[in-house]
């Protein structure tokens, strides 16, 4: 297996965006990546393109990846389209990344993109609503709390809330802290669909959303794309002095196992772990999927970072904050950053490239980091996640 470099980087802000297409946005990301790169266009020799939702919300079902890139003049080149409910962008990134380690390209683009507005806002809560086995919605976690008109997912994360805080004694105040703080992050990220602060008071003020979750502790529903350029450490010497290595790459699905002992984003980290030979010690930053604030609050734990049950006491510690021991989320996460589904995974992929290679701006951690990790996962099926994809990035 050889080396993988992120050569280039590039995303669109997330948010409403009315006037753009999905291949208004997939291309945007596409030029802003190869422009990082310093490659000329026609270097990129395949791409794999994470989306979700275009099928129920934009009409697009089929071959949406050529119709993108076609239009920026990235023809006659192999284009694989990936979809993967949210953590369709990190799949298409790890595929992009097995095509480099196994020798087959050279340079490969990953770009996820998705178009998630619509004046219909029930299509994107019926594609949301797909990212499980639709003939057993009855049967979903937290479903006879579920009101139309809202993500079932929500739902998920808001019974995972409550049965932290009844096992653990974790308050709904601490949930909301992890909201305030990425709230923070994203107030200084020029790339997040919300750019402002908010009080621990006006996130428990905003309307509930499904108890014990308000709105300001869920993520968004907007559009957006984020694009990478990876490509061999050989080629990568022709461009920069100071590559940042793509050092594991794991997706595991998840498991049909009513007794199973190890949870599958646990199961995840510590194969990532072994493959990059380091341990949750040796992160200085991560970005997790926080859909809603239960999501970081457990990969926490998930992650090796605290002793289950000890994950609240973690977030009042300030060790997750931009300036703590272990920044989670500096970006922002998916709920001030966004959370167009296609676009999230390498979204993330981007946030650690930055931080790695200290162009983060104001949101930078100090003591520039040399090791970080993206957490994205997918779906909901048999009581699991459909998908957990964990990349660990070093320079």
């Amino acid at each position: 297996m050889r080396n993988v470099v992120v050569l280039g980087i590039g995303m669109t802000q997330f948010g409403k965006h009315p006037d753009k297409s999905l291949k208004d946005l997939g291309r945007e990301a596409l030029y802003r990546a190869v422009q990082d790169a310093g490659i000329e266009l026609s270097q990129i020799e395949a791409a794999y393109v994470g989306n979700a939702a275009a099928g129920l919300i934009t009409g697009q079902e089929c071959i949406r990846g050529q119709v993108i890139l076609s239009g920026a003049g990235l023809t006659g080149i192999p284009v694989i389209n990936t979809e993967n409910a949210c953590a369709s962008g990190s799949t298409a990134f790890h595929l992009a990344w097995m095509a480099i380690a196994s020798g087959l390209y050279d340079v490969v683009l990953a770009l996820g993109a998705e178009k998630m507005t619509h004046p219909d806002k029930n299509r994107a809560f019926a594609a949301l609503q797909s990212g499980t086995d639709i003939e057993q919605l009855s049967s979903f976690p937290g479903y006879e709390e579920h009101k139309e008109g809202q993500s079932i997912f929500m739902d998920l994360y808001a019974s995972e809330a409550r049965e932290h805080m009844m096992k653990y004694g974790t308050s709904l105040e601490t949930l909301a802290k992890i909201a305030v703080k990425n709230s923070y992050n994203g107030s200084l990220n020029p790339y997040a669909q919300y750019q402002q602060a908010q009080s621990l008071e006006a996130v428990l003020q905003s309307r509930m959303i499904s108890d014990p979750l308000r709105l300001k502790m869920c993520s968004p529903i907007g559009d957006g794309a984020a694009a990478a350029i990876v490509c061999s450490e050989k080629i990568a010497r022709q461009f920069t002095t100071k590559p940042v290595y793509v050092t594991a790459s794991v997706v595991v699905s998840g498991s049909s196992s009513k007794d199973q002992k190890i949870d599958t984003v646990q199961r995840a980290a510590e194969k990532a772990y072994e493959v990059a030979a380091i341990g949750s010690e040796d992160l200085q930053v991560m970005e997790v999927h926080d859909a809603a604030v239960p999501g970081e609050l457990l990969a926490y734990e998930q992650l090796g970072l605290c002793p289950p049950g000890e994950s609240g006491r973690l977030i009042e510690s300030g060790d997750t904050e931009i300036g703590g021991k272990i920044p989670v989320n500096p970006s922002g996460g998916l709920i001030s950053r966004g959370h167009p589904i296609g676009a999230t995974g390498i979204a993330q992929i981007a946030e650690i490239t930055w931080q790695l290679r200290g162009q983060a701006g104001a949101r930078q951690i100090r003591n520039q980091p040399k090791a970080g990790l993206t957490e994205n996962v997918g779906g909901f099926l048999n009581g699991d996640n459909g998908t957990v994809n964990i990349h660990i990035l070093k320079r």
